[in-house]
């Protein structure tokens, strides 16, 4: 059957107050470019005139300005989740204005078919390609598409000019029954294809094709400096002191890295050594540097959610689809990140915090524990299920204003018990069979800038007894310190004596 073709603001009017709104993409990757424009640009006429109009999306992942920046600044998201990264919807999140729940990535998708959330009213899916009987070809980005298409009761597609149809093959679409009736995930290597390449939809239910023409738009990640530099040389270190203690194999095992400059930093320290032998990845995303890795022949084979690419790398790829067939899957969010199949695989997760505290837990998501950052992602499926988990981050910001090893976490997203390796450009804490004391002294001394040792190794005099020895007059009292001062190294612990 032929679809129509309708103008995103066509597209827009099919949108009404309170619908529960499925999109495409994953990272920004495969997200819809021109039809949430036109809807917030709609919100704004409806706010205007003075009548509500908000829409509850739900999403892969993180999508772009073009989705969450546009809506959020129209103020049209009611609710929101799982995870974000746009500067005008972090606004509203902590505003209020939206009301966002942070979830695991991995658990959207059943928790939607499982009607947690009320019905899919529409979804709108990027496309690379889409057929008379409703065969669609994604983009970049897969995400939660195969429920959201299977949920909604009415599907428009925004047709991707800069995407080409022979990214056929690029995808493998897999969608685990419900339980009582789930069987096991049959993946067991990265390469395995499980699925089909397209998603199927019912051709009744797609109710326009809009027309659209832009790369994902996803910056380029900034130039290492030397803190990211050595933190990816601390990480090779740590994975090759590991495969000589024969705790990893010779031949390795797949990698998942989270996103931002020091997952790249990792990544290109891994490139750079010749003792690391070529690798695949088990993961979320892929970003520039894999790509760079696969050209190199470092990496051998990818399978992810997206490729979260920058523009011109997204070009190349596109460009360049019969190299990268052969060394790409593109899989739904819920087998990406499948805590079975993360296991199964023995994936070593690479995950980045915002902080640390000297216990080993992990805050990942919030600012002095009350401002949203991004959300939890997919960090936790892997780092729960991981062969190994690390986290990395710089010992301090602001140019030691702020220690990111601290006391105690002021949000916790990971808790001690999921976390076995804490690695800065200071060094590297293995955590692995220490109690807490133990894991204290081990990130202070190898984690923590010089600077904040001293205070750090004070507070734990300061704790009053057992297991964990905190003050909790004082735990938090780096935080507070930097809201009263702007700098944490005016700690005084005299306060708390």
């Amino acid at each position: 059957m032929a679809f129509p073709i309708i103008t995103p603001q066509e597209a827009a009017l099919l949108f009404n107050d309170g619908d529960n709104v499925g999109l495409s993409g994953f990272t920004a990757s495969g997200s819809p470019k021109v039809v949430t424009e036109a809807i917030a640009a709609r919100a704004e006429r409806e706010h205007a005139e003075g009548r509500p109009f908000k829409i509850n999306v739900f999403t892969g992942a993180s999508t772009n300005n073009h989705a969450d920046g546009a809506l959020a600044r129209a103020n049209a998201l009611g609710k929101r989740t799982p995870y974000q990264n746009t500067p005008d919807l972090r606004k509203r999140i902590n505003s209020h204005d939206c009301n966002y729940f942070d979830l695991h990535l991995s658990e959207l998708a059943q928790k939607v078919r499982y009607g947690f959330y009320g019905n899919i009213d529409k979804a709108i899916i990027e496309v690379a390609d889409v057929t008379d009987d409703g065969q669609l070809v994604l983009g970049t980005g897969v995400g939660n598409v195969p429920t959201y298409v299977q949920q909604a009761k009415q599907i428009v597609l925004e047709l991707n000019a800069k995407l080409k149809p022979e990214m056929l093959g690029l995808h493998d679409i897999y969608l685990p029954a419900d339980p009582p009736h789930r069987n096991e995930i049959p993946i067991f290597t990265p390469h395995d294809r499980i699925g089909v390449p397209t998603v199927k939809v019912d051709p009744a239910k797609i109710v326009g094709i809009v027309h659209s023409d832009d790369y994902d738009g996803i910056t380029g990640f900034t130039a290492l400096d030397n803190t990211t530099l050595q933190i990816g040389a601390n990480v090779c270190s740590f994975l090759l002191s590991e495969i000589h203690a024969g705790r990893i194999p010779k031949t390795f095992l797949p990698l998942q890295s989270g996103v931002g400059n020091v997952a790249n930093a990792v990544l290109f320290g891994l490139g750079d050594s010749n003792e690391i032998p070529p690798f695949t990845m088990y993961t979320e995303v892929m970003q520039d540097a894999v790509i760079e890795l696969m050209k190199a022949g470092k990496c051998s084979f990818g399978s992810s959610c997206s490729l979260t690419l920058s523009n011109d790398m997204e070009a190349e790829v596109l460009n360049n689809l019969d190299f990268f067939k052969d060394r790409i899957v593109l899989r739904p969010a819920e087998i990406s990140n499948s805590p079975e199949v993360i296991r199964r695989l023995g994936v070593i997760a690479m995950n980045t915090a915002l902080e640390a505290d000297i216990f080993g837990n992990i805050n990942s998501t919030h600012v002095v524990g009350t401002k949203m950052m991004n959300g939890i992602g997919g960090s936790g499926d892997f780092t729960r299920n991981g062969y190994i988990s690390i986290f990395s981050c710089p010992s301090i910001t602001k140019g030691g204003l702020i220690s990111n090893i601290v006391p105690m976490v002021s949000h916790v997203d990971h808790t001690e018990h999921s976390v076995d390796i804490i690695i800065t450009e200071q060094g590297i804490a293995d955590l692995r069979g220490k109690d807490p004391v133990q894991r204290a002294h081990e990130i202070i001394e190898n984690c923590a800038n010089p600077m904040f040792r001293p205070l750090l190794r004070d507070y734990l005099k300061l704790g009053n007894g057992g297991q964990t020895p905190h003050n909790l007059s004082a735990s938090l009292a780096f935080h507070t310190e930097f809201l009263n001062s702007g700098d944490m190294r005016n700690v005084d612990w005299a306060k708390f004596a």
